[in-house]
């Protein structure tokens, strides 16, 4: 298991932030659709009827947000606080033109690099793109996953990944 920028990659499963487990929402990333997972929200859109896909409300890293998470989690330690992780909002527009608003948890804790987060939003547009270039893309992402060992990888490696998935390494 590792993220990559806004992506969690479980062997070959690729999911829009932190996977969740039990009735956690999430939302997960199939050849076939889009995947809303969790107690409060449920559904499958084929890519078919994807039209935009985004993500807004990913918290990006900022020296603040840093020192927050790490008072955060004295408190949480020290005082018995709760443990609930932030949330992001995957946004989906479908054929008929409405939006859905689907739930994730994020997966870094002190939140995503602002060029992770940019890459990542770029990778869900191309994903709407044409069947092509989603087959390749996720098939890309789920080979990496599968292959991987040693958790997540360092900020260098996760932001050429997505470069590479993106296409824009080819770009400069």
């Amino acid at each position: 298991m590792a993220m990559v920028g806004l992506f969690w990659i479980a062997e070959g499963d690729v999911y829009v932030g932190a996977k969740p487990s039990g009735l956690a929402a999430g939302v997960r990333l199939t050849p076939e659709g889009v995947l809303a997972l969790g107690d409060k929200q449920s559904g499958m859109w084929p890519w078919e009827d994807v039209h935009a896909l985004a993500v807004d409300g990913a918290p990006v890293r900022t020296l603040k947000r840093q020192v927050g998470a790490l008072v955060d989690m004295a408190l949480t330690v020290g005082l018995g606080g709760g443990d609930t992780a932030p949330t992001m909002t995957v946004r989906l527009a479908d054929a008929q033109g409405a939006e859905h608003e689907l739930t994730a948890y994020t997966a870094a804790a002190t939140g995503y690099s602002a060029t992770e987060y940019d890459l990542s939003r770029d990778l869900l547009a191309r994903l709407t793109q044409g069947a092509g270039t989603l087959l390749t893309t996720l098939a890309a992402m789920a080979e990496w996953g599968r292959g991987r060992e040693g958790g997540t990888p360092r900020t260098a490696e996760r932001e050429a990944l997505l470069r590479e998935w993106t296409g824009a390494g080819a770009d400069g």
